[in-house]
């Protein structure tokens, strides 16, 4: 059975983070950053006041059945790149998160990359961004973020990351990458130009445009996908928006989750990460 090994003070901070994540429907903006904050403070208390890096996750698995096949990736995310003459800081902690990476011991076998690594999704932004991580001295597998898809819908990060839903092996572990990010047209109908359409979905607190979700269509293709493999797979899926129902108002959320849910439901081992929420 694969499974991440956690400390005892992760496994409490989880537990604090679900409860806190509970009670977010019920809570005020002001209440919710004064509950944030108090969050960050517990954090680093438990951590012994020592500063953990903010710019990417080791992940460490271990395979119990064959301990050989353990390894370790690096997950970076959420960049939210502008160009270098409106926002340098952006760039520099891209790049500081690479070396980062480049400097792990031990080695990653990959890097994930969970979304977002543009902030308006201008072309610029995104070929900056492929710039930045093409010094990552190991495999990148990219994963899409509403900031890199709703400029042009896409046009753009295919043309230089490829698909946004794939799947690949690794060490007998199979590997899922969802584009979670997808909403209903809001726009046609408002004849909203793609910039206007691309700041409406970078808002919080934003009326106008709908919940983020998976779609019949991708739901069909991991049902398809997911059919080649036995229950005992160890399954590690990533999705930009988490594929649970945290926060409606900001759009943490993904409308169809129960639909990948049910989909995963028969693996004995199942792993999701995800970016977005930060």
């Amino acid at each position: 059975m694969l499974h991440l090994r956690l400390t005892e003070r992760e496994k409490e901070y989880k537990k604090q983070r679900t409860r806190f994540f509970e009670r977010l429907p019920h809570l005020s903006r002001r209440q919710f950053f004064k509950a944030a904050a108090i969050a960050a403070g517990w954090m680093l208390g438990q951590y012994g006041g020592r500063r953990t890096p903010h710019s990417f996750l080791p992940v460490q698995l271990v395979n119990a059945a064959n301990p050989e096949q353990t390894f370790t990736f690096a997950y970076v995310s959420d960049t939210h790149l502008y160009k270098k003459d409106l926002n340098e800081r952006f760039v520099k902690v891209a790049m500081k998160a690479v070396a980062d990476v480049n400097n792990m011991d031990p080695q990653p076998d990959f890097v994930i990359f969970g979304g977002d690594l543009a902030q308006l999704g201008q072309p610029e932004e995104l070929k900056l961004g492929k710039e930045i991580l093409s010094e990552l001295k190991f495999p990148v597998h990219m994963m899409v973020g509403e900031h890199d898809w709703f400029y042009d819908m896409g046009e753009t990060w295919q043309e230089l990351f490829g698909k946004p839903n794939y799947s690949f092996d690794h060490k007998g572990v199979h590997f899922i990458v969802l584009n979670s990010i997808l909403e209903d047209d809001f726009w046609t109908e408002r004849n909203m130009s793609p910039m206007e359409r691309m700041l409406t979905v970078a808002q919080l607190d934003n009326p106008i445009q709908g919940r983020f979700k998976v779609g019949e269509a991708q739901i069909e293709w991991l049902k398809n996908d997911l059919a080649r493999y036995p229950d005992n797979t160890p399954i590690i899926i990533f999705s930009h928006s988490p594929l649970y129902k945290y926060y409606k108002p900001w759009n943490f959320w993904t409308d169809d989750c129960e639909a990948v849910h049910e989909l995963l439901w028969r693996f004995r081992s199942v792993t999701v990460i995800h970016g977005h929420t930060h």
